[in-house]
């Protein structure tokens, strides 16, 4: 007894005096943050297996425009991969993943010597060791043409800058792409133009308009249309326009080029030109790009940690800070407007796109909400019109509606942003609850809009196997969470008590898909049976999407309490838990002839069931902190930290995703994760580094502590907030925005004896 209390006092102690320790970090990193970035994470992908579908994005945070070296063909999603060795063009790119593939793109190409404008033709050698990727800046050695290519980026426009070689023979081919394009070239300094290219989800009337300014006289003109060149003509218009335009150079000449673009009009693009560059060079543009990198993941002030763990930690942060990207434009006058992706119109006020809030909602949009606030805002705005615009709130935009992926978690991201954001936020709430209600309750245009199957659920409870609708069981998990999220809102709204009570019990419904045989969810028919026969290994089918029982058992993100229940208590939930990890790695096609990649990036990574290269059960390891047992989280966490990441080309374990498979790894780190979005928790995990600060709004600053700690020492003994010995298996978003000290004490064995209780434990339902 005496030995506890003397251990006891004595971790109390030490708490307070690290508290009391200065708020500023002892030590940082001697580069800037933007300087740890390898945007070349995750390019190392194909159609069979993917380390993350990335392409270097050389852009600015949440920029309209990226640009890109296009190692693949026109239309191929697989825009750059790091295997290639030729570049066909650098290319303005929209494209939030192969999947979704792009819209509204084109590219510049110098070439030198005999004229091939052809994408295959023009496509030059280059090395890795004659590249320079980072988030403000991009160069590369195209060895064909001994041309040294550069750009750097604004938001709406970008500068390039070709060093060529002596010849009477250089050359730029822009290329529209196909599917719809124009090209004039008005003058003997300026390319005008469009593109209509898109892979869905636009209006009738869509164009990307592009100006581009040369700082040297064109000498040689000419444009085509597909796979014939028409010398001397100015300008195309047709299914494939490009131009090419010429120069006499001098040794090691450089030639630069102003571009920028709108979906609105020529004359918008030529505004983005003259706001965002005017007179400005390049060298000024670059500087300008590093600067506001800096200012965005300078959020996060890591004070320890090897070079590796740094590296990834702020690439993951720089792919969080990418998406959704902003759709909007200003006038001549500096007002905020857009074309809108839903009707075709120009109209007044802020758009977001190319984020799928499948991915999103669990851990993407929370971190925005805590550490990026006023985007965050502007995001809901953009929310407001897009339902103003559509009648819907899309699922996944990109630019406009697109029919893919389930779940209404757009009620998930408007219930979260409301509750972190709070009631000083200046958007229409009122308009994203009536939309909410709305998607809620009723099927959609698109099968992936609104919710699909609302009168089975809304009948049964849940979605049954023996309907039309592929995923029942997923859809049935996640419309439980969504109206849970929506009784949520209409709390925080004051909504009548009867409107409350009706969406609390909807998001009971998951009970409705869970078998107590098995002690997973399992398909269940129109007449109450479940399916048979069921192998929990088999993805898909009519039951799952991306994932199997083993995966999707986990989605009750609102009521762990209540699945405990259900699978008969507190061990036998830790049991399941265990088994995850356990259990072979097989899997089961599900009707399909072939592999998804999905299934064979759980296979590869040896982790059991354990498949966190896709979303439906990123959340489950944070589940032990639901339990006694909270130290097996705390191996896995680290675990998969460790052996899943790093800032390489193969640096993810599976698809990006937009931003949320990279914000997993930013909370991860931090030591805490949002595994219900619409509460205001974060479940405690077991931080990387042994310092990081974060600077929050009003200038507060939390500082999270983990002294000594290191790659043996993965397990928290103790946790203390503000120099206090805390209990607690989660922490509150006000208690972050206070700012503070958040300390783990960190040891290389699981303290055993530190078992939290009911009280501890984060929040569920069944709890209320």
């Amino acid at each position: 007894m005496r030995k506890s209390v003397y251990w006891g006092l004595a971790i109390f102690y030490f708490c307070i005096a690290s508290a009391n320790a200065a708020l500023s970090p002892e030590s940082r990193p001697h580069r800037n943050p933007v300087d740890w970035v390898n945007p070349l994470m995750g390019t190392d992908s194909k159609y069979s297996l993917s380390n993350g579908n990335t392409y270097p994005a050389i852009a600015l945070p949440w920029g309209m425009n990226f640009w890109t070296p296009q190692t693949g063909k026109m239309g191929n999603g697989w825009i750059y991969t790091y295997s290639a060795d030729q570049i066909r063009g650098i290319k303005q790119t929209h494209q939030p993943s192969p999947w979704m593939n792009d819209y509204g793109q084109f590219s510049l190409m110098p070439v030198t010597g005999k004229l091939k404008f052809r994408e295959d033709d023009r496509a030059s050698w280059f090395n890795h060791k004659s590249e320079k990727a980072t988030p403000y800046y991009y160069s590369v050695y195209l060895a064909d043409y001994e041309v040294l290519t550069e750009v750097t980026p604004t938001e709406r426009a970008a500068m390039f800058r070709f060093t060529f070689p002596e010849t009477d023979s250089a050359f730029i081919v822009i290329d529209a792409m196909d599917k719809g394009s124009f090209v004039h070239i008005i003058d003997d300094r300026t390319v005008i133009g469009y593109s209509s290219k898109n892979s869905g989800g636009v209006p009738a009337n869509f164009k990307n308009y592009f100006v581009i300014s040369f700082d040297t006289p064109i000498t040689f003109t000419a444009t085509f249309d597909g796979e014939e060149l028409h010398k001397g003509r100015v300008a195309m218009e047709g299914e494939h326009a490009g131009a090419v335009i010429g120069f006499r150079t001098d040794h090691k000449q450089v030639v630069s080029a102003k571009v920028a673009s709108s979906f609105i009009s020529i004359e918008q693009a030529w505004t983005n030109l003259r706001s965002e560059i005017g007179e400005d060079n390049f060298d000024g543009i670059k500087s300008t790009a590093y600067d506001r990198w800096n200012d965005v993941l300078g959020k996060f002030s890591v004070g320890s940690g090897n070079v590796d763990q740094v590296r990834t930690f702020y690439s993951c942060l720089y792919r969080s800070v990418l998406f959704p990207r902003k759709f909007y434009e200003y006038d001549k006058d500096g007002a905020v407007m857009h074309y809108s992706p839903y009707n075709g119109k120009v109209l007044p006020g802020y758009m977001f796109t190319d984020t799928g809030f499948w991915d999103t909602f669990r851990s993407l949009f929370p971190l925005l909400n805590l550490v990026y606030p006023e985007v965050a805002e502007h995001m809901q705005n953009g929310l407001v019109n897009a339902y103003q615009e559509s009648g819907w709130l899309p699922e996944w935009a990109s630019p406009g509606l697109r029919d893919i992926m389930i779940g209404n978690n757009s009620v998930s991201v408007v219930t979260d942003g409301y509750l972190k954001l709070g009631e000083k936020a200046d958007y229409d709430i009122h308009t994203l609850y009536e939309a909410a209600e709305k998607v809620l309750n009723n099927p959609g245009p698109l099968t992936a809009v609104g919710r699909a199957g609302a009168e089975h659920y809304h009948q049964l409870g849940y979605i049954p196997s023996d309907s039309n609708l592929r995923g029942s069981v997923a859809r049935t998990l996640e419309y439980a969470y969504n109206d849970f999220t929506m009784m949520q809102l209409a709390k925080l709204l004051n909504k009548p008590d009867e409107v409350i009570r009706h969406y609390r019990q909807r998001s009971l419904n998951y009970r409705n898909v869970f078998d107590k045989e098995t002690n997973l969810v399992r398909g269940r028919k129109s007449d109450g049976t479940f399916d048979s026969p069921f192998d929990p290994f088999d993805w898909g089918g009519n039951t799952f999407t991306e994932g199997n029982a083993w995966h999707w058992t986990w989605s009750v993100f609102h009521d762990i309490e209540g699945l405990k229940q259900l699978m008969g208590g507190e061990r036998d939930f830790l049991q399941q838990l265990d088994t995850i990890f356990n259990l072979s790695t097989r899997f089961g096609l599900g009707g399909r002839n072939n592999p998804i990649h999905e299934m064979r990036e759980m296979q590869v990574v040896n982790m059991g069931q354990y498949a966190h290269g896709n979303q439906p059960i990123q959340h489950m390891i944070y589940l032990y902190g639901y339990t006694a047992e909270p130290w097996k989280g705390q191996y896995w966490v680290r675990e998969t930290m460790d052996r899943l990441y790093h800032a390489g080309p193969d640096g993810y374990c599976g698809d990006e995703d937009n931003g949320q498979t990279s914000a997993w790894y930013v909370f991860s780190a931090l030591g805490f994760y949002p595994v219900c979005p619409g509460t205001d928790q974060y479940v405690l995990g077991s931080p990387l580094f042994e310092e990081i600060t974060i600077e929050l709004p009003d200038e507060k600053v939390l500082r999270i502590d983990a002294p000594h700690n290191n790659a043996d020492t993965r397990y928290v003994d103790e946790v203390c907030w503000n120099g206090q010995s805390y209990s607690k298996m989660y922490v509150t978003h006000q208690q972050l925005l206070e700012g503070g000290v958040l300390q783990f004490n960190v040891a290389d064995k699981p303290n055993k004896e530190r078992k939290p209780t009911v009280k501890d434990y984060p929040y569920s339902l069944s709890l209320e």
